[in-house]
């Protein structure tokens, strides 16, 4: 038997049309997390693996030059990862519905925030442009091309 852990988030995204450039204005998320043992502790596991996913949302993308199948962004310098000035403070609720499947009643919590991001921003991208993206991370150049017709990529207003 298993426990199904459920996340609900929601954002607001600010779009600079000029440059395609996205800025997160407000994210919250809910998660079930059975019996949370230690409240804290659950709360960070929350943030952080909602920050994963916002980061692969927006920013971290592995690029490979096509001949090769060289890295071409190995180190810090140019594979992008989220800092304190990239997000806003989040707002996290802990529901707490014990399971019967879990230690003492509580589930897995470090892995469900992931998963969400993408598509919380995607949407939250959709409501601030018309533009339906459809090709993570939602960089500054994909969102600028989508916006001005320039895109190859699928997307739709």
């Amino acid at each position: 038997p298993s426990a199904t852990t459920i996340a609900a988030q929601i954002a607001r995204v600010r779009v600079d049309p000029g440059t395609g450039q996205v800025e997160l204005l407000e994210f919250h998320q809910a998660l079930d997390v059975g019996k949370a043992i230690n409240p804290m502790a659950v709360e960070g596991q929350m943030e952080g693996g909602a920050v994963q996913g916002l980061a692969w949302g927006l920013m971290e993308e592995m690029i490979y030059e096509p001949a090769s199948g060289r890295n071409l962004n190995p180190d810090l310098l140019d594979y992008r990862i989220p800092t304190s000035y990239d997000l806003p403070m989040q707002t996290s609720v802990l529901v707490e519905e014990p399971t019967e499947h879990g230690p003492y009643g509580a589930k897995g919590i470090g892995e469900p925030p992931i998963s969400p991001g993408i598509a919380v921003l995607a949407s939250a991208i959709a409501d601030a442009t018309g533009l339906r993206l459809t090709r993570p991370p939602f960089t500054p150049e994909r969102i600028y091309q989508a916006l001005h017709g320039e895109s190859p990529e699928p997307w739709s207003a």
